[in-house]
């Protein structure tokens, strides 16, 4: 208030020209302060902005990273899902097959008369490799692939067990021996060739005959 008071007063001429100088160069300090301030709250109000930016846009590259490491993660866990089932896969179609062909093997032996032991041996063995492969699908197959396996499974060991129980009766006996092989192929065949479309179907492969 002093100051401007000076000024009014150097203006109506009651003030003489020394304290108006003062005045004047007062105001010129108070000024070149007042401008000296502002620009650095200016410029550090820009600076907070600057830091601010930047450390948003760091935050948002670390989610961006994140996200594509879990993308990335994500995608591996699902091929190595699909590498696991496929091997299941594989080996239960192999085991299913084999276990139904040392089936017709065995039949031809008593039909024949000729290796009947060694067939049986090779069947039992099949058998125990089919219920292994099966143990580790249970454990791995989603539930499309299982429901088509329990009926190849349920058609397979209903088969085993007739032969088992009529096969060394029949022995030499051609005709009942090339029934009891039809009624094989025709009520056991198609279960496993179900099973197999079931598990291409998972893999995301076409189906072909």
């Amino acid at each position: 208030m002093r100051l401007v008071e000076t000024l009014h007063l150097w203006k109506a001429g009651i003030v003489g020209g020394g304290w108006a100088g003062l005045a004047v160069a007062v105001v010129g300090v108070v000024g070149t302060l007042g401008a000296a301030l502002l620009t650095q709250n200016r410029a550090d109000r820009t600076k907070r902005l600057e830091l601010q930016a930047a450390a948003e846009q760091r935050r948002e590259e670390r989610q961006h990273a994140e996200a594509l490491l879990q993308a990335e993660q994500a995608q591996a866990r699902q091929r190595e899902s699909l590498e696991l089932r496929r091997r299941c896969y594989i080996d239960l179609n192999t085991a299913s097959r084999q276990f139904l062909t040392a089936m017709t093997n065995y039949l031809h032996a008593l039909r024949q008369n000729v290796d009947v032991d060694a067939s049986l041996a090779q069947l039992e063995t099949s058998r125990s490799t089919y219920r292994d492969s099966y143990s580790e699908a249970q454990m791995i197959a989603p539930r499309p692939v299982l429901r088509a396996s329990s009926v190849a499974k349920t058609r397979l060991n209903t088969a085993y067990g007739k032969i088992k129980q009529l096969g060394p009766s029949l022995s030499g006996c051609a005709a009942e021996l090339h029934a009891l092989e039809d009624e094989l192929h025709q009520e056991v065949w198609p279960y496993v060739g179900e099973q197999k479309v079931a598990m291409r179907a998972d893999l995301g492969i076409e189906s072909a005959d």
